[in-house]
């Protein structure tokens, strides 16, 4: 006898079919709200730790951890993701450190500032004597600014030295050995090794952006440019450090000078020869540092060293919510960040787009509450179009009547340099790299390469210049002048615009540009450059143009693509210690975090974007310099 159910109908079958699709959309939505308020919840239970209230007589301990940098280049929940797991990519942005600095100096709840900037990495010259200022105001406010390291190279020195006193690790190091820049040269590797023949067409004597492809060193000009705005950067630096530590500039270049038998006369002991030369005033191992600060402030058991302490995040959720926030019914002056390479279309944070850079700048136009706009630029350029997209934006705020300042961080060189001529103002940091005003366009060609490998290219066309830019064809002469034609011009346009911007003859910017680089202070020397300041500077004067008032009759507000509601929540949560606990563990989010490339990688990435074709257009024009430290 058969046991079996009875067959359904299909109308009941449907029937079935759509109550259970219910029951599934059912639990499926209820299971999604329930998962939804639970991460709610942990990520509330963790956000005490951003939120924690500052106790009088508090320590803020300022110990950054990744890259200082002008703008996020990574979406806010890879950046928590990867912080909470200890690896990746961290970054550290330059406004968030000033703004707690500043906040500091002024609030009464900090007793000192406690430095220790080992894992701070990155930053040029100009951003990190930005930092160092900031310092110095804290301690001009009359409170003590104590730091402490167990090792540190002399980028971080930089901002250490500000401080009262300085302490390093009997065990650790630190000595001042001067800049440098080197690069690896390819012509070699590349036209002898693998038969790659790179033909580079450029105007002024100084572009040496592209030797690499085609020498096998520097040339003289190069040297003696990079040379030259090298040793001002470097006096300064040697000054700034005499100045803070009270010492004799002349005794810390000497210093330098007699390292090697000075290092041998301290044992080897790189610790012992800085207490030497005066650099630090003590050594002192991290407990004895702690017992230091715990003798000075106060006791906290619960707390990292045993002394009461807010971190730099820590506070910085309190600045950011008091002191930073922009009331949307006043007017403003809008901050937008230029940082990285120039390329065209639509490009992340930390490179700079000429579509989507334009488009922040055009928001700035169009939203009647911003009164002026502030352009940081740090950039070492890229695609001419793309920066003169850029540029025809910030013509468009100066039509719209709202004024434009351009403030240059630590590189604003070829391309960054156009996007800011046309600017109301233009500010530098003194240590600012600057200039470098030249165009330069690049074809590699490989039909030798093939032949190594038994590989030829031939065929036909309608007329001479038939597929003429096939780089797997020699390049012929007639080729080469039609691309050194559009690099003439290129030139022209650059310098034209410049004189036209700057007030001045052709002939005059033709006489400092031809792809020279300069500090900010000698581009100021040179008319390039029109005060030597701060961000905030910039704004100040950007304030002024509008009519705007003093500081705070306005408000002042970034401009820059902002994360999704999701990855600003996720963000909000890894960096809470219980999102962080549940985060770090896992090796797929570990495999999102990408890592630095080295510099050679970097400069052939370089030459491969350089060659990308672009329609109606032989030669892509290049407005970049290699000139940052």
């Amino acid at each position: 006898m058969s046991t079996q159910p009875p067959r359904r109908g299909p109308i009941v079958r449907l029937l079935v079919g759509l109550w259970d699709a219910m029951n599934f959309t059912r639990r499926l939505f209820f299971n999604v709200v329930f998962f939804g308020l639970l991460i709610l919840f942990l990520a509330m239970l963790g956000a005490g730790d951003r939120t924690r209230p500052v106790l009088d007589r508090s320590a803020l301990v300022i110990a950054p951890e990744g890259e200082l940098v002008e703008q996020y280049t990574i979406d806010p929940a890879l950046r928590a993701f990867a912080k909470a797991m200890g690896d990746g990519k961290d970054e550290v942005r330059l406004r968030d450190l000033l703004a707690a600095l500043d906040a500091a100096a002024k609030d009464k709840r900090i007793e000192r500032v406690v430095l220790n900037l080992d894992q701070l990495s990155g930053g040029g010259m100009a951003s990190r004597r930005e930092v160092a200022a900031a310092v110095a105001r804290v301690r001009a406010s009359g409170k003590q600014v104590v730091a402490f390291a167990e090792a540190m190279d002399q980028r971080q020195y930089l901002i250490a030295a500000q401080a009262n006193e300085v302490y390093l690790d009997p065990m650790g190091g630190m000595f001042l050995e001067g800049l440098g820049r080197y690069r690896q040269y390819y012509r070699e590797g590349l036209q002898d090794k693998l038969g790659v023949d790179v033909h580079l067409f450029k105007v002024g004597e100084y572009k040496s952006a592209a030797e690499p492809y085609v020498l096998d060193a520097a040339s003289p000009a190069a040297k003696e440019a990079d040379l030259y705005w090298m040793n001002d950067v470097w006096q300064r630096y040697v000054d700034d450090v005499a100045k803070a530590r009270k010492l004799d500039p002349a005794a810390i270049t000497a210093g330098i000078d007699t390292m090697p038998a000075g290092i041998a006369a301290a044992g080897g002991d790189l610790a012992k020869y800085a207490l030497q030369q005066k650099l630090v005033d003590g050594l002192k191992t991290r407990e004895e540092f702690d017992t230091l600060m715990i003798e000075r402030g106060v006791a906290d058991e619960d707390a990292d060293g045993g002394f009461r302490q807010v971190s730099l995040d820590g506070y910085l959720a309190h600045v950011n919510t008091s002191l930073n926030a922009v009331d949307p019914r006043r007017d403003q002056v809008a901050v937008v960040v230029a940082e990285g390479e120039i390329t065209g279309g639509e490009q992340p944070p930390g490179t700079i787009g000429g579509v989507s850079t334009s488009a922040l700048l055009r928001q700035a136009r169009d939203d009647d509450k911003v009164k002026a706009v502030v352009l940081r630029v740090d950039s070492p350029g890229g695609e001419v179009f793309a920066s003169e997209q850029i540029r025809r934006e910030v013509e468009g705020l100066k039509a719209a009547g709202k004024p434009v300042v351009v403030s240059m961080g630590d590189l604003a060189a070829s391309g960054g340099y156009w996007i800011s001529m046309n600017a109301d103002r233009i500010y530098a940091d003194p240590s600012t790299i600057t200039g470098s005003i030249g165009i330069y366009g690049m074809i590699p060609t490989i039909p030798r390469t093939l032949e190594k490998i038994g590989v030829r290219t031939d065929g036909v066309g309608t007329t001479r210049f038939a597929g003429a830019f096939d780089i797997t064809r020699d390049l012929q002469p007639g080729v080469g002048q039609v691309i050194q034609s559009v690099i003439d011009k290129g030139y022209r346009d650059f310098t034209g615009r410049v004189a036209a911007a700057r007030k001045q003859p052709v002939a005059a910017i033709d006489a400092v540009a031809r792809g020279r680089v300069w500090s900010g202070a000698q581009a100021k020397e040179r008319g390039l450059v029109d005060e030597l300041g701060s961000l905030q500077a910039a704004i100040d004067d950007a304030a002024a143009r509008a009519k705007l008032g003093k500081r705070g009759d306005y408000g002042v507000r970034y401009i820059e693509k902002a994360g999704s509601p999701f990855e600003q929540f996720f963000a909000g949560f890894a960096e809470t210690r219980m999102g962080a606990a549940l985060l770090k563990d896992s090796s797929l989010l570990q495999a999102l975090v990408a890592q630095a490339m080295p510099q050679a990688a970097n400069d052939l990435r370089f030459l491969q974007n350089a060659i990308k074709p672009t329609r109606g257009v032989p030669v892509k024009a290049l407005a970049y310099c290699f000139c940052g430290l």
